[in-house]
């Protein structure tokens, strides 16, 4: 297998970076669970239920959920990241399932960032 040189590495996270993005014409808003071990054993489970539940009921098609796995901030799980359409992403931690009601009712859904829960813009 041939090395990737730096020029390959940079068409690759542009390609992805593409691909991924949130668009005019499809989703305009990404939410992230982490749901690696230390999310998972505080409680990220619940935070997806709620989050589905949430989703379900406010049957909008332009909003995608994905997961991914730890970030590296176990003491602060679990986590989830909230991209929307041409607004920096926002990090909540310590979430839980009431939490991520709220934040869907109110960040998603009426644009108003939960700063309370907020840990970072990123």
């Amino acid at each position: 297998m041939p090395k990737l040189t730096i020029q390959d590495l940079k068409s690759i996270k542009e390609r992805v970076k593409k691909d991924t993005a949130l668009r005019e014409d499809g989703a305009k808003v990404k939410i992230t669970v982490q749901m690696g071990t230390c999310g998972i054993a505080a409680g990220a489970g619940k935070v997806m239920d709620a989050l589905m539940e949430e989703m379900k009921n406010a049957k909008r098609d332009d909003i995608e959920v994905t997961i991914s796995g730890c970030m590296g901030m176990c003491s602060r799980e679990p986590n989830i990241i909230v991209e929307m359409l041409n607004q920096r992403p926002i990090l909540y931690a310590d979430m839980d399932a009431n939490k991520m009601r709220q934040i869907f009712k109110r960040h998603i859904l009426e644009n108003e960032v939960q700063t309370q829960f907020a840990l970072a813009e990123m």
